[in-house]
This record gives structure tokens, sequence and C-alpha cells, in this order.
């Protein structure tokens, strides 16, 4: 394992874009305050999925380099644990401030690296660095409390304390987000982070790790990291010093995490997994506004995206008039690579996900659902899906029992409340659901009765660093956002202070008895 400066260049650290600050483009890990270069010289390449091209290569490290970078780690804890929540929200606020300074670069290497369009990773940006700005501020209401004590002569309280080394295992659709969402609720509280980001997005971890540098974040605190996915999560997963890990993916690999840290021994783990959201749609639903909560939240990210409606479903008297207005605004989207200005839907990041949407709107097809608008390959080609909707959809086809990451929306009709909540439910995922309706008392049923971690009622917004995202069934364990965030990075120690030799109260006779003379 080779270390080297913060100021060191590589002959593969060129951008294939340009960059208002070129120093931003990284292709070596980063720990322990160096950037690293794997001692066998393994590289692999990283392709922007608009048009398969090579944009850089990347080095995997081996085990006992990432051994070594745990034991950076919890070096680093033993002191960074210590310091004042003043100074470590300092240091975040900074790093936030970093962010946000450089969020057109960032924002276009994630463009190039994902596929998403330049608007998208602009928002995301912002997104990542609120996660940040908020958990550097909330870190100073880490409190205990003081507990009412049921001992004579004791005083009870407890305090909350970091846990230590988090593993954090982030995705390749949010490839900024995520990581800022995981790694400031770490750092705020105490404890140190290695990151291992997905391998098709890591010039965004990269690029993020930089900026931490800068903003003065101690060596050894916050590490990026990367290997050969099932090593690097057994190795990492397995660390004796490891004591918090938390990933975001899919429910597959969910589960292979799980199952290490149970190997392993105990672990504070969350895990954000897999989704299939319905969305509901009333009669009495103000359509324009349906229609384009619908666009928004199943064609962002290319519907490459955990909280995406990958099943809408719409009362019988609107649904035809739901189709016609839904499949126009639809068919309205520009297609194009995410660095392209006017791209509203870039490529799928990965040529798996292509092959498997195609083949589930076969599937669909096969069943009885009619095409209304694309089903095919966008004429661009490569990783390219041209925006599709199906209606009439099923629930035995695979749009709808699958989680459906691609820009494909299988519509259906409904007649009874029961119908559509039984509908929606029968799914192993619970992270997300969409109501749109006028009828309060209608919301209030659908929301009480919807088996889903998080409902959006009239919004396609409703994610952000104060609220707890997340879910239950296979849709994961924990939360992140809110108080809630900091759950997986903390440990609260209960205190009881006894025989404190003060002098007893005494408690008249009256009120030990239960009896109170009247006045």
């Amino acid at each position: 394992m080779n270390l080297q400066g913060s100021g060191f260049i590589e002959a593969d650290c060129l951008a294939p874009i340009s960059l208002k600050h070129p120093a931003l483009w990284r292709s070596a890990c980063y720990a322990n305050g160096k950037w690293v270069e794997p001692g066998t010289g393994s590289r692999v390449p990283v392709t922007n999925p608009a048009n398969g091209k090579v944009i850089g290569t990347v080095g995997y490290l081996e085990r006992e380099d990432l051994s070594r970078i745990v034991d950076a780690a919890y070096s680093a804890f033993a002191g960074w644990r210590w310091v004042p929540v003043n100074e470590r929200s300092r240091l975040l606020r900074r790093w936030a401030e970093l962010i946000l300074q450089h969020r057109d670069d960032l924002a276009a290497i994630m463009s190039l690296e994902q596929g998403k369009p330049l608007a998208e990773s602009l928002d995301e940006i912002d997104y990542g660095a609120s996660f940040v700005s908020w958990f550097a501020e909330d870190a100073k209401r880490l409190n205990g409390r003081t507990i009412p004590s049921h001992l004579p002569d004791s005083h009870l309280s407890t305090m909350i304390e970091p846990a230590g080394v988090a593993v954090l295992f982030t995705p390749w659709n949010a490839p900024s987000a995520m990581i800022a969402r995981k790694v400031a609720p770490a750092l705020a509280a105490g404890c140190t982070a290695v990151v291992k980001p997905a391998q098709e997005t890591p010039f965004s971890a990269f690029a993020l790790a930089y900026l931490a540098e800068l903003a003065g974040i101690p060596d050894g605190v916050f590490n990026v990291v990367l290997g050969e996915p099932d090593l690097a999560m057994r190795t990492l997963v397995s660390h004796p010093n490891v004591r918090s890990v938390s990933f975001t993916g899919s429910t597959r690999v969910g589960k292979l995490v799980l199952q290490a840290c149970a190997a392993a021994g105990i672990r504070k783990i969350a895990l954000e997994l897999g989704g299939n959201a319905p969305m509901i749609v009333m009669a009495d639903a103000d359509l324009e506004l349906a229609t384009d909560i619908a666009l928004s939240v199943k064609f962002a990210v290319s519907g490459q995206n955990c909280i995406a409606a990958n099943r809408i479903f719409v009362e019988r008297p609107v649904y035809h008039a739901f189709l016609a207005l839904y499949t126009t605004k639809a068919a309205s989207l520009v297609v194009g690579p995410g660095l392209d200005p006017a791209t509203n839907l870039g490529p799928l990041t990965r040529t798996a996900n292509l092959r498997d949407s195609l083949e589930r709107i076969d599937d669909a097809v096969g069943k009885g659902a009619r095409i209304m608008l694309g089903g095919t390959r966008h004429p661009l080609g490569g990783n390219f899906l041209a925006p599709t909707i199906l209606a009439d959809v099923t629930p035995d086809m695979r749009v709808c029992c699958e989680e459906n990451f691609a820009p494909v929306s299988g519509v259906a009709a409904f007649d009874t409340l029961p119908e559509v909540i039984c509908l929606s439910n029968a799914t192993e995922y619970g992270l997300a659901a969409y109501v749109c309706a006028s009828s309060v008392a209608t919301i209030m049923h659908l929301v009480h009765r919807l088996e889903f971690g998080m409902v959006a009622v009239n919004s396609a917004t409703f994610t952000g660093a104060p609220i707890p995202f997340g879910g239950g069934k296979a849709s994961g364990l924990g939360r992140e956002g809110g108080m809630e965030g900091f759950e997986p990075f903390v440990e609260t120690k209960y205190v009881c202070f006894g025989n404190l030799g003060l002098p007893r109260t005494e408690v008249p006779e009256a009120l030990a008895s239960g009896r109170m003379d009247s006045a």
C-alpha cells in the first residue's frame, strides 16, 4: 500500500471534464489523511453510463490494507471522541460550506459517473450538504437525562457516548448524499468512519474526502476505501474494532451484510434497503397535481430510487383521465446524457438494470398490460431506456411484485379503499407510499393502514435532514436523518450514584400513610 500526501496528483488524476477546481478529481482511496494506492497496482475502470466510455480507473485495496485502515480509524477514535462538540460542529460546518462552494464541480462529477441530469445532481449536492449542517448543530443536543430515583440516597442519570469505528456502505444511485447522510451523524457523535462507496461511483466519494481534508477533519477520522465488493464488505464488517455498520443498497445484499455482522459478533447496524412504493390517487384528487407528483416520484434518477412510485393505483372514475394526462407529461421528458443541461431523464447506471427492465416490460405485456408510452430501448442506445408507462397492470406482473429500478411505471385502476389498501400492502417492502386525495377522512384512513415507514400526502418531496428516513419489513432496520439518525452511532450509558451519604429527608407520617388533615 503506497501512501501519498494530499498534494500528490497522480497520472490517472486528470478529469475527463473541465472542473473549476481540478484537484477535486481523485482516483485513489483516502485513509488516515493520505491518498492510498494498492501495493499490487490493481486498478479497475469506471465508465460513463451515457456512452460506456472509461472515464478513469481506481485502485482496489487488499484485505490487509483494509484492516490497517480500520486500525488507523480506531486509533483516531481515541482522540476524536474527546474533541469538544463545538469543535466537531465547526469542522462539519466547514465541510458543508466547502461542499456548497464546489457544488457545480461535484454535480458535474456525479452526472459523469452516475448518469443523472445536472439539475438532479445539483439538488443532491445541496441535499447532502444539508445533512452535514444539520447534524453539526444537533450534535450539541445529544443530551443524557436525569432519572427520578427509585433507590434511596442515589442519583441516576444517563450519558450519550460514541459507539466507535463506523463502517458505512453507500450506493451508486445517490453517491454524494448518502455519504453525507451517514458520515455527518457518525462524526458529529464522535465516531470515526470508514466509507466503502459503490464501485460505479467512486469519484464523488473521493471528492467529498478531499473537501473533508481541506476542512481540517483530522487524519483517520474520515476514510474512503475501495476493494473487491464482497471481500471489502466481509473484511470491514468482521474487523474486531468495528462497532457500527450502516448499509444502503438492495435487500439481497443487505441480508448478506446482516449475516456477516452476525457471524463476526455484535454490531450496531442500520440497513436502508429496497422499496416498492405504491401511489394511490383518489377520485377527488387534483389530477394536475397528482400527475406532476407521479412524474417526479417515478422518473427522478431515471426511476433508480428506492422511494420511486413503482405501482400507481387510480380510482376508476378518473383512471382514464389520469392515464392520458400522465402519458402526455411523461412523453415530454428529454432523454439524454446527464451532462447535457437540456436532459431531465438520464441513462440507467447499470446495463443489467436495462436488461431486467426490458424483461419486466415483456412479462407485463404478455400478461395483458397495455403500453401507453415507450416500452423499448431509447434511440440513443447504450443504457438508455425510453420512459415507459404500462396500463392495466396486475399484481402477478414483475413490474408490480419486484423492485423496479428503471423509468417504467405501472398503472392500475381500483374500486374500493379496502381493495387498494390490500394491493398497496401486498409487497415484502415497507419503505414509502404516496397518497393523492382531498378528503381528510380518506387520507387519514389510508395513512393509518398503509404498512410503510413513510407516507407522503399530496407531495413529491418529503425527505430531508430533520426527518427519520426508513421503513420496515424487507426495507430495512433503523432510520437515517432526524435525531433518530444518531442511533446507529451512539451508546447510552446509565450511571447510578449510590450511598451518597446525604442526610435522609424525613417524610411526614401523614404523607407516608396517605392521610392529610383538612385545613
